[in-house]
């Protein structure tokens, strides 16, 4: 497996794009909505994020969170390299420590009002196809590329673990973003598996009490257990209405405006939605 590591960059864009087209294909066959904008209109800005927050990684930090986890292993920091924990052990315990801090890290996002203004913009858009899941604030990336570069040390993960966890979450995220059409009963149990597009969906809502649900990316156990889990959105997947209640300007679609977001003043607060 550690093989990966030589070839990581042509693992990654190889799985992102196919993955990416497989998705943009099937929401052309099997849309699960009609979509209110042109995919013109939404996806330049929406692929562009993402070269922006890719070019702003590379020049603000040394070495991401693979090469954090080699040096890391290399001098013999973190839990998990301390305690000499077998390989396979390390690789478990790394994937799903991995994914409740991202869960978690979401869930604060959410709650704590300056860190809310980095994320808003991801729930700015006011339809959800698989490039939403690329349109996050570069503030927002290098916030969570230090709360990962802290983790991954701390633990000890191994570099493999940490570069397949980054790969199957980058690609479980455009999947459940997805505007697909899933039957019924293959989503009803997949989500015991993984964050399906139904279930994240829910997440985009305009009622608050629904944005604050399901917030896993990867993992559907975490919402389960904590309480954050909710099944349907109260008017339906057809109905409901996605986007934030007090930014519903089409000119957030822009990049420019994309990437101001944090540093606007919405005209009023949200108020809770009764469930």
């Amino acid at each position: 497996m550690t093989e990966w590591l030589h070839h990581e960059s042509l693992f990654r864009l190889s799985s992102f794009f196919t993955v990416l087209l497989t998705m943009m294909l099937w929401e052309w066959r099997q849309p699960r909505r009609i979509l209110s904008l042109p995919r013109t209109r939404r996806w330049p800005a929406n692929l562009g994020i993402i070269v922006v927050d890719s070019l702003i990684l590379r020049l603000t930090f040394p070495v991401l969170a693979v090469g954090a986890a080699g040096w890391a292993e290399a001098h013999g920091w973190g839990l998990l390299n301390r305690l000499e924990a077998p390989f396979w052990l390390a690789f478990i315990i790394s994937l799903l420590a991995l994914d409740l801090v991202i869960y978690t890290q979401h869930v604060v996002f959410h709650k704590v009002p300056v860190l809310w203004r980095l994320h808003r913009m991801h729930h700015t858009d006011l339809d959800f196809d698989v490039t939403t899941a690329l349109r996050f604030h570069p503030l927002e990336i290098v916030v969570s590329m230090l709360i990962k570069l802290a983790v991954v040390v701390l633990l000890g993960a191994p570099p493999i673990a940490v570069m397949l966890f980054e790969v199957i979450l980058n690609a479980t995220a455009l999947f459940n973003h997805g505007n697909v059409r899933l039957p019924p009963r293959w989503d009803r149990w997949l989500r015991w598996l993984v964050v399906t597009p139904d279930m994240h969906r829910v997440h985009h809502s305009v009622r608050v009490v629904e944005t604050d649900s399901n917030f896993g990316f990867n993992l559907p156990w975490w919402d389960r257990l904590f309480g954050t889990y909710r099944d349907q959105p109260r008017e339906g997947h057809t109905g409901m209405t996605l986007g934030l209640e007090y930014f519903r300007d089409h000119r957030a679609i822009n990049l420019y405006e994309l990437l101001r977001q944090p540093f606007l003043t919405a005209s009023f607060q949200p108020t809770r939605n009764p469930p």
